[in-house]
Order: structure tokens, then sequence, then C-alpha cells
């Protein structure tokens, strides 16, 4: 073996390694929000057969944060979810996350469907690194109840009561809702 060639896989394996891991962060990423989702969607349709959308809203106060809770605790991650319009102010995003739904909104303006749109990227804050990842929420028909532009003015009072911060209204069908948001510590 050459000098030249021992050099290039010694340039290479890191490089490799690195996009091994990003592959493997993004199909951890992806499976946690699975679980997340498919949890969250199970307490809401539960919720609302049970006494419409008025019991939705505390699966969103209550339940999420637990299932965020509990998947943050059994895995390396930090699972959440924000938005550009946030209904739950201690969801507000940070800079990484706003950028990243801003690029969001401008791939779904250039044609790209919302369904499946991600971003991830390492960043370094504090000397830290960090795996971050973000999954676009499509506003589906369902979610319009809450989150729609027409409520029914004893839900829209019961969500005021709950959140008097509340912007996540005004959205149709298609629309970004938000994003899940996962970090990893590197």
């Amino acid at each position: 073996m050459t000098l030249y060639s021992a050099a290039a896989l010694i340039i290479a394996a890191p490089a490799l390694s690195a996009a091994e891991t990003t592959s493997g962060a993004n199909d951890e990423a992806h499976a946690l929000i699975q679980q997340y989702a498919s949890s969250l969607q199970a307490e809401l349709v539960s919720a609302i057969k049970a006494g419409g959308p008025t019991n939705a809203i505390a699966v969103c106060q209550e339940k999420a944060p637990a299932i965020e809770a509990s998947l943050s605790e059994s895995s390396d991650w930090q699972i959440g979810r924000t938005s550009l319009k946030t209904r739950n102010a201690s969801n507000k995003p940070d800079a990484w996350e706003k950028r990243a739904l801003e690029q969001f909104e401008a791939r779904k303006a250039a044609g790209q469907p919302v369904k499946g749109m991600s971003y991830a990227e390492v960043v370094e804050t504090d000397g830290q690194k960090a795996y971050r990842y973000m999954m676009a929420i499509p506003t589906q028909e369902v979610c319009l109840a809450c989150h729609g532009s027409d409520l029914d003015p004893e839900l829209a009072s019961t969500i005021d009561a709950a959140y008097p911060e509340d912007q996540a209204r005004g959205y149709s069908a298609g629309d970004i809702r938000g994003a899940f948001t996962l970090t990893k510590p590197l």
C-alpha cells in the first residue's frame, strides 16, 4: 500500500463514520417521531371521541409533555414540538428551530410536500456539539377544529383560558402546523 493510499484511507474513515452516524441519527430521530406522533394521535382521537375537541386541549396540555418526557428519558434525545405560531409559550422556537421552520415554509412555497419534510444539522453551543433534527407537522383536517380560522366560540374560550398567549390559529389543511424537534448531545 502506498503512502498516498494509506493517507486516503485514514482521511476517508472519519468521513464514512460521520456519514454513518448522521444516517443512524436520522433513523433514530424518525423512529422517535413515529412513536411520539402515533401515541399523541391515539390520545387525541380517544379524547375527541369521548367529548369533542374540548377534550383534546387536556391531551396537548398534559399528555403531550408526558409523552415527550417518557421518550426523552428512554433515549439519548431531547424531544419536543415547536411552531412559528405557538399555542404553549414554553414551546417557542429557539433561533435554530426558527430558521428551520422558516426554511420549511420556503420549501413548501417552492412546491415541496410538507409530509416527510425534515432538516438536520450538527451544531455547537458553548463548546458542546449536538445533533439537531426537525420534521414538519402537516396540518390535517382534524386539526382545524382547534387550529383553524373558524373555531367554535366555546372551544375558543376554553383555549384562551388554557393558553392566554395562543397564536396557533388560522391554519388550513396542508399548512405547516409546526415541527417535531429533537436534540442529541454528541
